[in-house]
């Protein structure tokens, strides 16, 4: 493996890393009391016309 495979290979990790942790952050540090939640689906109801 060369220098420039090595150096490849530790930036894509890096990146991975990077990208787990900052999702690992947001979800320990998210307050949904503070939020709004993003979906605004409407309320089913069951209706049964016996």
């Amino acid at each position: 493996m060369t220098r420039a495979m090595k150096a490849t290979l530790w930036a894509i990790a890096l990146f991975f890393l990077a990208v787990a942790g900052s999702f690992i952050w947001f979800v320990a540090t998210w307050d949904p009391e503070r939020e709004k939640p993003v979906v605004h689906a409407p309320q089913i109801t069951e209706v049964r016309f016996t």
